[in-house]
């Protein structure tokens, strides 16, 4: 079995993506609803729940772990490999990379959430790939909260992606790094933005090919989705269908079920 895991919903981006490749795999998605959002506490706080989320889905039979969340990736993902050396632990990180190589203006924007934008590892990343480019990080204060309540239709939060978004494209930048799994649910109405001056860099599919690469046994099962939250519980077994994935609203088995971690 295959545990995925992220602070609400927009881990199901990534979860939905690993369905695709892997069908027959038996996969648990957790949601921690009732500490979110993640990226704005900090990092000993988001340390101490991916290690009890790690742990829970471990106990319960979870043979892989995928942190679909970038800001539990960047404070904790080590911290729960050394936890767990026997098991594989897929992160998440910003497709700083891929955007990087394939700017044509050398101007490159990441979207993300407060803790990420001042993560020591996203820096890292920046260093590492981007050195030569311009790079804008762009902290999103309230857009993951707000996907949670999936309500993306008030044209008050479509003003406001408007006025972060624009901006940059106006200055010449040709990639936005999707930075928060969330966002990822935001793409109609980030491409009408973006639409023949920016390429939309999102790294779910990148994570799933990773999964199925180290999935093993656990590729094999029959195909089941279990999802848990750890408040809130209705809101996630609604989310899939309200966001479109019907790969996964098909593979649901049963209600999902509020957990005390």
């Amino acid at each position: 079995m295959i545990g995925v895991f992220d602070s609400g919903l927009g881990g199901l981006s990534v979860l939905a993506a690993i369905s695709r490749v892997l069908p027959a795999a038996d996969l648990t998605y957790l949601a921690d609803s009732a500490h979110l959002p993640y990226g704005s506490k900090p990092d000993e706080f988001i340390r101490a729940r991916v290690l009890a989320i790690g742990h829970h889905l471990a106990k319960h039979g979870c043979g892989l772990l995928v942190v679909a969340c970038n800001t539990a990736t960047a404070a904790a993902v080590q911290t729960l490999r050394d936890q767990h050396p026997d098991i594989p632990v897929v992160g998440i990180e910003p497709g700083i990379k891929p955007a990087a190589v394939s700017s044509k203006t050398r101007h490159i924007a990441v979207l993300t959430t407060e803790s990420t934008a001042q993560s020591a590892r996203l820096t890292h990343l920046i260093d590492q790939h981007a050195s030569g480019l311009k790079v804008q990080v762009v902290a999103c204060p309230g857009w993951a909260t707000r996907i949670e309540t999936l309500d993306l239709g008030d044209p008050a939060f479509a003003s406001e992606v408007t006025a972060k978004v624009v901006p940059l494209l106006e200055q010449g930048v040709d990639r936005l790094v999707l930075g928060c799994t969330h966002y990822s649910f935001l793409l109609p109405l980030l491409e009408p933005l973006a639409a023949g001056r920016a390429e939309l860099i999102d790294v779910a599919a990148a994570v799933a090919r990773q999964v199925l690469r180290l999935a093993g046994p656990h590729a094999r099962g029959g195909g089941r989705l279990t999802m848990l939250a750890t408040a809130r519980p209705e809101r996630l077994h609604k989310a899939p269908q309200a966001l479109g994935l019907s790969n996964l609203v098909s593979r649901l088995s049963g209600a999902t079920h509020q957990v005390q971690i």
